[in-house]
């Protein structure tokens, strides 16, 4: 499960690659990106033809059978596999895709009886960006609540003797086609 991510770049590095179109002015370098933590993802808006950066917090809110509205449970990883079969994510998959900028995450390797977090990032050290779907929700007390998950899939060969899942890694030639679709 991938549950933390590290971003630790400069804002003006991703403002040209995504053509960002205004300033984040609370971005910060963060090296632990968790949940309920508010790391920055970029989500498509067609109108404008550009990218908007927004701050939203890791892990979707989905409702819970039929109990009151303020009854979540946070999901902050969805299998690729199954994102079209499950009530939770299948509404999300068609309008609700973003990208969520990284130079990192974390996976725990099991040594013993012991969790050893594994940091996991380009030989180039550059930013990439992870597949993920964003949701908006109101709780009991009219607060709103922006959030995303993140997308995992089967490792590929350099994770797999860390961990059995990772995140989606979208190469820069597929960002725009994953939210394009959305």
């Amino acid at each position: 499960m991938c549950g933390r991510f590290t971003a630790t770049f400069e804002f003006s590095d991703i403002r040209v690659r995504w053509n960002l179109d205004h300033d984040l002015s609370k971005y910060k370098l963060r090296f632990n990106i968790a949940p309920e933590t508010s790391p920055q993802h970029s989500r498509h808006c067609p109108a404008q033809g550009r990218q908007r950066v927004q701050a939203y917090a890791l892990g979707v809110d989905t409702p819970l059978g039929r109990r009151p509205f303020h009854w979540c449970n946070r999901m902050i990883n969805a299998r690729a596999e199954t994102l079209t079969e499950l009530p939770s994510f299948k509404p999300l998959v068609d309008r609700r895709r973003c990208i969520i900028p990284a130079d990192g995450f974390y996976e725990w390797r099991k040594e013993g009886k012991r969790k050893v977090p594994m940091w996991v990032y380009l030989k180039n050290r550059q930013p990439f960006v992870l597949a993920g779907l964003w949701e908006v929700w109101r709780k009991s007390d009219g607060k709103r609540v922006e959030s995303f998950t993140i997308i995992t899939t089967e490792p590929n060969e350099l994770v797999r003797p860390i961990h059995n899942r990772m995140p989606v890694i979208l190469q820069p030639e597929d960002e725009e086609q994953w939210l394009d679709a959305a």
